[in-house]
């Protein structure tokens, strides 16, 4: 093979490999943005929403302004340039992401979801997006190879993304965590931006040799190195969800993607979240222990209270990864409960186990999985609960008359005669958690079912529990149900509410932790 030909070649391997590694890192970085956003803004419809948004807007002005600049005399070392650039702007990423996002907080969560997608991803995103129409110029050697070419081009880009989508949301992120990732993607594109630089003769190469040295020091040094701050003893990143588990002020907390789902006092692991005491209200329906199902595990605070007092527990969690957080970080054993890592509903539908009470506690302030909250998700549960038995729904609202709040009592109305409303914050217009009831029996209780707070002044944590519970009982109401939306599986708005909710949860969140010299 004569050495025009063998340049021929190479140039043609480095021109496909170029375009693969452009398309996997398109949808690689789409993906990691919910979790580099995640954690500050929660992973709702409207996370998505911005990151599709800025993907779509940034790749068709890299389209538009790679097919103009390959015009001017397309070269590979050229190409090699838009993958240096993008490379070097993801490598800065994690370094870029809090000051940046600190600065837009003050737009508002939804703008700021927008403003931080945009800031962050836009750039690398246009100059991938230039890649495709430039490398079709270079490959297209006459007119009527065009077409060919350039959807030979567009395949191979596009199959790598698909792979890359597979790789990075079943594997990547679970394996290597955020920040490794966002290096390997960085030093990847760096890598095609030196072979494009060592294949053009025309190119300098001891700029690529460089290049490849540096990508070899960003590789050995390891970027996960600064993620473990002061407090935080755990961050790990699953399948599912950025956790973390904090300790500040002797209380631990259980974070999933930047939201507190459990919070407990780590030498008693008696939770400080008041949910939890309206939560075990309904174990005074009953004359002894029972059984309990669990949807949501989390910390396990659920769990906690309920076997204290003797209740045999099974414990859906859709997180494998939260379980055995639950069992190293939250004192939970495994005689306390069974845990079955599957989707909650899908549990309802493989199991046919009849239960006393089961505990609806799988819904964050940005994240409410909507078919855990719809009519045919509540005639799954009645056919899971004894005749006297009650179903107890967590969800966090603006309020006691919140939209959110009255759909989900009327839903559950559908299957379950009666609704009461146990609100755990005041006064009525304030941000919290409302735990429903729902039964079909009676939801009244004697006046002295539940102990009274002065029983336990020698035990200032279980006092303060007490009260609690007294608390969300003594304000019990029903919610106001007319006009509300029934959801169904078909019809659920559930996301539109629930981003109302996380917007002044975020910033509560961001207030308390920024008043503990923390930020998130």
């Amino acid at each position: 093979m004569s050495t025009t030909a063998v340049g021929a070649a190479m140039a043609h391997f480095a021109l496909y490999t170029v375009v693969s590694i452009s398309g996997a890192s398109v949808l690689a970085i789409e993906i990691l943005g919910t979790r580099v956003l995640g954690p500050f803004y929660g992973v709702s419809l409207f996370l998505w929403s911005a990151l599709i948004t800025v993907t779509l807007a940034a790749l068709a002005a890299g389209y538009a302004l790679g097919g103009r600049w390959a015009d001017r005399g397309p070269r590979l070392s050229r190409l090699g340039v838009l993958l240096a650039a993008a490379g070097v702007w993801i490598l800065v990423v994690p370094w870029m992401r809090e000051p940046l996002l600190a600065a837009v907080e003050p737009l508002g969560l939804r703008a700021a979801v927008l403003a931080g997608s945009m800031l962050l991803f836009a750039p690398p995103l246009l100059l991938l997006g230039m890649v495709s129409p430039y490398a079709v110029r270079l490959a297209a050697k006459r007119l009527d190879d065009v077409g060919r070419t350039a959807g030979n081009l567009f395949a191979v880009s596009t199959l790598a993304s698909v792979v890359s989508a597979l790789l990075t949301g079943f594997f990547l992120i679970p394996s290597l965590g955020v920040t490794r990732l966002l290096l390997l993607i960085g030093c990847a594109l760096l890598g095609g931006a030196a072979l494009a630089w060592f294949t053009d003769r025309r190119a300098l190469r001891g700029g690529a040799v460089g290049l490849v040295a540096a990508i070899a020091g960003v590789a050995a040094w390891d970027g996960s190195a600064t993620r473990i701050g002061a407090g935080v003893l755990a961050h790990i990143d699953s399948p599912y969800a950025e956790i973390r588990v904090l300790e500040s002020n002797d209380i631990r907390y259980l974070m999933l993607d930047g939201g507190i789902h459990t919070s407990v006092q780590p030498h008693t692991w008696i939770s400080s979240h008041r949910y939890v005491a309206a939560v075990s209200v309904a174990k005074f329906f009953f004359d002894r222990p029972g059984d309990l199902l669990l949807v949501g595990l989390g910390g396990g605070a659920v769990v906690k209270d309920f076997a204290a007092d003797g209740w045999k527990i099974d414990a859906v969690e859709i997180d494998a990864v939260v379980a055995r957080v639950a069992e190293t970080h939250f004192g939970l054993r495994p005689e306390e409960c069974r845990i079955f890592c599957m989707d909650g509903r899908r549990f309802l539908r493989d199991h046919d186990t009849v239960y006393d009470v089961v505990v609806l506690d799988a819904f964050g302030s940005s994240s409410i999985p909507f078919h855990l909250v719809t009519r045919e998700m509540f005639a799954l549960v009645a056919e899971h609960l004894a005749p006297r038995g009650i179903v107890a729904i967590n969800v966090e609202t603006r309020g006691w008359d919140d939209p959110l709040l009255a759909s989900i009592a009327a839903t559950l109305a559908t299957s379950f005669t009666e609704v009461v409303a146990l609100p755990t914050s005041e006064p009525p217009n304030t941000l919290g958690n409302i735990v429903l009831f729902g039964a079909r029996r009676s939801l009244e209780l004697a006046d002295d079912a539940i102990p009274h707070p002065q029983g336990f002044l020698a035990n200032p944590a279980m006092h303060e529990v007490i009260v609690q519970k007294n608390h969300a009982w003594d304000n019990r109401y029903r919610p106001e149900m007319r006009g509300a939306i029934i959801l169904t599986d078909d019809r659920n708005p559930v996301d539109l509410w629930s981003e109302s909710v996380n917007r002044i949860a975020r910033r509560s969140l961001h207030e308390f932790f920024a008043s503990q010299g923390r930020h998130w």
